[in-house]
């Protein structure tokens, strides 16, 4: 069965059992502060396991995109250098939500692995939870006596807490789990070891296929278990290893899933797959890696400097350096895999096609990027070998390492290679130190202790800021939170008025008010599906009735800012072309900001055609057309654009300005005229392929027009009131580049003669002339000087100037070539005398400057340096 096949039979299979087929939720996740990535099937499932969103279907099947990079599950520096570990990889998943458990989850697994794959059967074992006396948890011996129908009993193996009780986090659902593993070696090495040794033992083709998790139990933040109101069964098969197990080959790399892949690297690089270890290690890490980065940027996520953006850039570096290293690639080549990629993947994810150019040229120019600084990187450890060498050292200092690391994203054993190819070694201790030092610092600066919800009332949130700017509500929940030894409260209501940040649009602020006093919410967040509200304290009495009212100037110009957003959007598509997509925005009451693709920089007649556009329907007034409970498809027929990385249920909200059709869960004006106007006020490249425009509305473009007023206003005062205000500026500049000639002219020639006046009574001291000045000029006009004096005196020349420019006092020393032969450094002798006037500075060994605050000790730095005579 080839990888596709597999796939649908999967769907096919769980689809015939009743189970709700949904396709896969984004890989990056956007509302969920625990989590960056997907990184297992449930994690779209977790609102409802965690009851924060209604059961729609009680039986689920699906193939979900999962990345395992950070945190918790982290398999990099595994991938490549074993058959069966991903970044990226896809996870078929069933699930129930209070139907069917441990029986049928059990049953359906060994039906469709041996009756519908054909799976030998003999080689399947499967472990169950052997339980954990602290915790008072048994043996589950209802999933093992449910296996004893299928398999023998030696062959139903126990196994410990890490292996087989899976646990969300730290808090959160759990249970017990029980995985099928499968033996794919030949019939030789079987009969040598019997494979039930070799379970969980790491072994490449003694692997885990499935996972059946039985969640049963709720984790507290005190670490005490309580037992799920309805229990669930979620389950997660390896899809990559499965079609390993199905195609008879011994390696995740050798199936159909990676094989074009493979074959196009080869051809792209001129690298033969099979012939030498660290060449098919770096063909694996490139084939696995591209994988995660192009899913990664169909998901909105570009490589960045922070967060999700930063692991990503991290992952298509580290492909680049297995490139450079060992395919001896010196120019951008992963952008070229793209196309077999989408060819390979395109069916199952549409999203690879549609976005194929923008993939490419994201990739090309973060490749191009990180090749400039390695080399850079390199030409570093040049110079620290160099160093090293001339103080005859072979060990490279950790720090250096670390630096190389942290800075130009080189690996560890990238610098060993280097250097031990130059017979060099790197302390290892000290870079391990670096390195826990920098993880101890993230780990301080993202820590948060999180306490139990107090549950006040049981009862559903429900969100009433469409219709309403207040409402009467009361505390459901709450729990103290302390981050960066701050501590605050996360409230959630039964009836809300207050938006929460999410799609780009800031959570409202406002009061909760009761007869007894109010306190303000500062903030609203998304956490889980539930509108969480942020305060720096508690209510006095958190059981009464409260009134929930928001900041309704704030609400007003983030709503002009949002509307406007949905404008600019359309506008851009009718001006450079329907190429142009939403690539990410963020509305707050001051300003929007909007990303879109496109592939090069807007000129001002672009950007006046698309602020006049928008401007125009503003000025038409057309009223907001909502539907809150649209069927997807329907949306989409009226033109509603769904934007990949998103994750849409089966209804969606669409909102409506006329022409402009998207779709939306932010608030927005009840009619266009609301906004006023719409003023670009920046544009720019934040990614290959990806521009940002930033805009005003309303009060903040009046404010902005009055302030501009006022400046050529005043700038027609100071050119007396001239008609023509740019004729007059452009005379004046034009005056003014004039008369900077002739002060440059004047200034150079008061320069030559004191250069003259300096040589002819220069002093000498020990056979040298030595030049010393002290008085008003620049910087640059010393230097000059310096350089006037050098090109006359070359030879046996010292010379120090002591100056004050802007009631800054400075310092320089040059000297000619033959005293810095003799040993001594312009630089050092700088930075030394540079002590008197309380500064420091540098340079090269012949020439350097050093400024300062203490003005009273130019006389005594002049004298400092002559002492290096």
């Amino acid at each position: 069965m080839t990888s596709q096949e597999i796939r649908q039979s999967f769907l096919d299979f769980f689809a015939s059992k009743g189970h709700k087929i949904v396709p896969s939720a984004p890989m990056v996740i956007k509302d969920d502060p625990t989590l960056m990535f997907t990184n297992a099937g449930m994690n779209q499932f977790k609102n409802i396991i965690l009851g924060n969103d209604p059961i729609k279907y009680s039986r689920v099947a699906d193939s979900q995109k999962c990345l395992r990079v950070s945190g918790k599950h982290n398999d990099l520096e595994e991938v490549g250098h074993d058959t069966y570990h991903h970044t990226m990889f896809e996870m078929l998943g069933n699930w129930s939500f209070g139907d069917y458990f441990k029986k049928e989850a059990i049953e359906w697994a060994w039906e469709y692995l041996t009756e519908v794959l054909k799976l030998d059967k003999d080689r399947l074992y499967v472990t169950v939870f052997e339980g954990y006396a602290p915790e008072g948890l048994e043996r589950d011996d209802e999933a093992a006596a449910i296996w004893a129908q299928f398999l023998p009993e030696h062959r139903i193996i126990n196994g410990n807490k890490k292996d087989n009780f899976w646990e969300m986090g730290d808090t959160g659902p759990c249970g017990p789990c029980s995985e099928i593993h499968i033996d794919i070696r030949d019939n030789d090495e079987r009969a040598k070891i019997d494979g039930l040794t070799l379970v969980n033992g790491s072994h490449p083709q003694v692997i885990e296929i499935w996972n059946n998790v039985f969640m049963q139990y709720n984790r507290k933040a005190d670490g005490s278990l309580e037992g799920l109101p309805a229990k669930v069964i979620d389950t997660g098969m390896g899809f990559e290893r499965l079609c390993m197990a199905m195609q008879g080959v011994q390696s995740n790399y050798d199936t159909d899933v990676f094989t074009p892949i493979i074959a196009e690297i080869g051809r792209v690089c001129g690298a033969e797959y099979g012939k030498d270890e660290k060449v098919d290690i770096a063909m694996r890490v490139i084939a696995d890696h591209i994988r995660t980065i192009a899913f990664s940027i169909t998901d909105g996520q570009l490589p960045s400097n922070a967060k999700a953006g930063y692991v990503i850039r991290r992952i298509l570096r580290r492909a680049v350096r297995y490139g450079y290293t060992f395919l001896g690639q010196r120019h951008a080549f992963m952008y070229k895999l793209i196309t077999v990629l989408s060819e390979n993947m395109g069916k199952a994810y549409p999203e690879l096609l549609s976005q194929k150019t923008l993939i490419e040229k994201v990739i090309k120019e973060e490749e191009e990027s990180f090749l400039r600084t390695l080399e850079t990187g390199i030409k570093l450890l040049d110079k620290v070998m160099a160093d090293s060498k001339a103080a005859a050292k072979t060990e490279i200092e950790g720090k250096v390492a670390f630096t190389l690391y942290d800075t130009f994203g080189f690996p560890l054993d990238l610098t060993e290679l280097i250097l031990r190819e130059n017979n060099f070694t790197v302390n290892i201790d000290e870079f391990n130190s670096e390195m826990q030092k920098q993880k101890e610092r993230a780990r301080n600066a993202a820590a948060t202790e999180t306490g139990d919800w107090v549950t006040v009332r049981e009862g559903d949130s429900e969100f009433v800021g469409y219709d309403f700017n207040e409402a009467d509500t009361e505390i459901l929940r709450y729990r103290k939170v302390k981050q960066k030894n701050q501590e605050y409260y996360q409230i959630v209501l039964s009836k809300t008025p207050f938006y929460a940040e999410m799609g780009g649009q800031v959570g409202d602020c406002g009061t909760l008010k009761s007869d007894h006093g109010s306190i303000d919410i500062i903030d609203t967040k998304k956490e889980n599906n539930l509108a969480v509200h942020i305060a720096n304290k508690l209510p006095e009495d958190v059981t009464e009735t409260f009134t929930a009212t928001i900041d309704i100037e704030k609400r007003k110009a983030t709503e002009c800012n949002h509307s406007a957003t949905h404008l600019l959007h359309e506008a851009l598509r009718e001006v450079l072309g329907t190429h142009v997509e939403q690539k990410g925005s963020f509305v707050s009451p001051d300003a929007l900001r909007f990303d879109f693709s496109h592939f090069q920089k807007l000129t001002k007649e672009e950007i006046r055609a698309v602020e006049a556009i928008a401007n125009r329907k503003i000025r038409e007034n057309y009223p907001l057309q909502e539907r809150r409970e649209t069927p997807i498809a329907e949306a989409q027929a009226m033109g509603a654009m769904a934007l990949f990385g998103e994750k849409y249920g089966e209804t969606v909200r669409v909102i409506q300005f006329g022409s402009s059709v998207e779709l939306c869960g932010g608030t927005h004006v009840s009619a266009t005229g609301n906004i006023g106007l719409v003023r670009v006020v920046a544009e720019s490249s934040i990614a290959a392929g990806i521009r940002r425009i930033e805009a005003i509305t309303g009060k903040a473009v009046e404010e902005l027009l009055d302030k501009q007023q006022e400046t050529i206003g005043e700038a027609k005062e100071l050119l007396n009131n001239a008609p023509d205000v740019i004729s007059a500026i452009r005379r004046l500049s034009e005056e003014s580049a004039d008369l900077k000639k002739q002060v440059e002219a004047f200034v150079h020639e008061k320069i030559m003669s004191l250069r003259d006046k300096l040589l002819a009574e220069a002093t000498i001291v020990k056979g040298f002339k030595v030049i010393q000045y002290e008085g008003s000029l620049t910087a640059d006009q010393t230097k000059t000087l310096a350089f006037q004096i050098r090109n006359v005196q070359a030879e046996k020349l010292f010379f120090v100037a002591g100056c004050v420019a802007d009631g800054k006092p400075s310092l320089t020393v040059l000297l000619s070539d033959d005293l810095v032969a003799g040993g001594l450094n312009a630089t050092n002798i700088a930075r030394e005398a540079a002590k008197e006037i309380q500064g420091g500075g540098g340079g090269q060994p012949f020439f350097a400057s050093a400024g300062g605050k203490n003005l009273a000790g130019i006389q005594k730095a002049i004298a400092k340096a002559l002492e290096a005579l």
